[in-house]
């Protein structure tokens, strides 16, 4: 087999018949193999610099939303002052080095430390929430996603900081995803090239001649008009996957789970709802007659707080702040002042204005145990969040549920579930139903017997799936 200069693959074969092997050698010239490895290089480095750029972007933004929306806007004051450029604006006033992320952590101990964070708590009447499970790596995240901002709605700067509520922060793996994805485009890359020389070897070897201008899209071009049918199957189904995953992300639009913002006051509900046994309508007495349940006034605290005063810092520290808010001094034999502070919680489970929910129709009628929609209380280290489904589940005695929580759809799901009694309607003998089951078996029996094939009466049965059941 000859060989001239434009040839840039070699190949020899020889057969050996009477051992029945066959040698099949390939040489590729180095230069061949390798002329386009600074360009793999070069691009995988950039692919590497955007995946950081792109992720980092979108980790500050997921922990605004999570952490800093409630309160803060990028371009506009709403409760809390804006944020855009604020770096910036801190280093101008003279605060020290790093204070303004102490703040962010603890206003209270930056506020101590800096004259300038100090001044900064008299802008606003409401307490600057506290994140100490923040990273000063985060918080630079947060900053940058919000300096990067265009004002205008256009680009999403002025109306993204005004949606209340939050989203899931984004996953610490996320970077990982992103680096695995960088890798297999350098891999991809690479064995493209090496599939085009090997085919280039194999023209030539056959005695053709390869068209080494043709670019990676034109043989692309070429292969799917040579594979017509394929390709246009392969479309549809791309087409199809991309509508059915458009309409299932619809269904995460609005849709909170594990959110759990921080409060001016820490209050485990495991040491009082658990070690101590207090029970949930104590504090949330209106939650069997009332379409709310409450929240506790510092009057109810102090009926416990007047005597006990904390065995650690943290926990007076804490305490103190029940004291401020009632105007209490604790020294001597204790005294109230009449200089009292508001507490001001922050709203975990918000529900559209269009929904009607009633506690007390659900508490007292429905006999729905609290750890059904806030989970097992007794061990919750934290004040309330929006529990997910898959914790709910876990609990002994719920109703299992699919649906995300707060939903549509686990509101109707739990309808369908949750009976009303077992077997007659007024089993329960205290005469709710007596009416509905006096009409049942008066006006249509088959109807009522209909509802009783599987031993229960859900709320469904009894028009619990009607819109205005809990719709305006």
């Amino acid at each position: 087999m000859g060989y001239n200069n434009s040839t840039k693959f070699a190949f020899v074969k020889k057969c050996f018949f009477d051992s029945g092997l066959t040698v099949f050698y390939m040489k590729i010239s180095s230069s061949q193999m390798f002329r386009n490895l600074s360009k793999w290089y070069l691009s995988a480095l950039m692919l590497l610099f955007l995946a950081g750029t792109f992720n980092s972007q979108a980790q500050g933004e997921g922990l605004f939303k999570a952490k800093c929306a409630t309160c803060h806007q990028v371009f506009k004051d709403g409760t809390g002052p804006k944020l855009y450029e604020v770096r910036q604006k801190w280093a101008d006033g003279g605060a020290a080095e790093g204070s303004i992320y102490q703040w962010v952590k603890n206003f209270e101990a930056a506020a101590a430390a800096d004259p300038y964070a100090a001044t900064v708590v008299a802008w606003s009447g409401t307490n600057m929430n506290k994140f100490p499970e923040l990273s000063d790596d985060d918080i630079t995240a947060i900053f940058d996603w919000v300096d990067s901002q265009v004002d205008g709605p256009k680009d999403g700067g002025g109306d993204v900081a005004t949606v209340e509520g939050a989203v899931e922060e984004e996953s610490s793996m996320g970077w990982v995803w992103m680096l695995l994805g960088v890798m297999f485009v350098v891999i991809i890359l690479a064995v493209g090239g090496v599939r085009r020389q090997l085919k280039a070897a194999t023209v030539e070897a056959d005695g053709g001649e390869y068209n080494d201008d043709m670019s990676y899209m034109d043989e692309i071009k070429q292969w799917a008009w040579d594979n017509r049918k394929k390709t246009v199957v392969g479309i549809v189904i791309i087409v199809l996957a991309l509508i059915v995953t458009l309409f299932l992300s619809l269904y995460t639009i609005g849709t909170v789970e594990d959110y759990q913002p921080s409060q001016p006051i820490e209050f485990p509900h495991s040491v009082h709802a658990g070690i101590n046994g207090i029970d949930c309508k104590y504090c949330h007495n209106s939650v069997t007659k009332s379409k709310s349940a409450g929240l506790p006034t510092v009057n109810v605290c102090m009926n416990c707080h007047k005597q006990v005063s904390g065995s650690t810092p943290e926990q007076q520290a804490q305490i103190n702040k029940i004291y401020e808010a009632a105007g209490w001094n604790p020294e001597g034999a204790g005294k109230y002042t009449g200089e009292t502070k508001e507490i001001v919680w922050n709203k975990v489970h918000v529900l559209p204005d269009h929904v009607y929910f009633n506690h007390s129709q659900h508490v007292e009628v429905g006999g729905i145990d609290c750890k059904q929609c806030h989970g097992d209380m007794t061990k919750m280290v934290g004040t309330a969040k929006v529990q997910p489904v898959s914790e709910l589940n876990k609990i002994e005695g719920n109703i299992q549920l699919t649906k995300t929580t707060l939903t549509m759809g686990w509101c109707i799901e739990c309808h369908s579930e949750k009976e009303i009694s077992q077997g007659p309607l007024d089993s329960k003998k205290d005469g709710y139903y007596d009416e509905i089951h006096r009409r049942l078996m008066n006006n249509d029996k088959s109807l009522y017997g209909e509802y009783l094939e599987d031993g229960k009466v859900t709320v469904k049965e009894l028009g619990g799936w009607e819109c205005a059941k809990c719709h305006y």
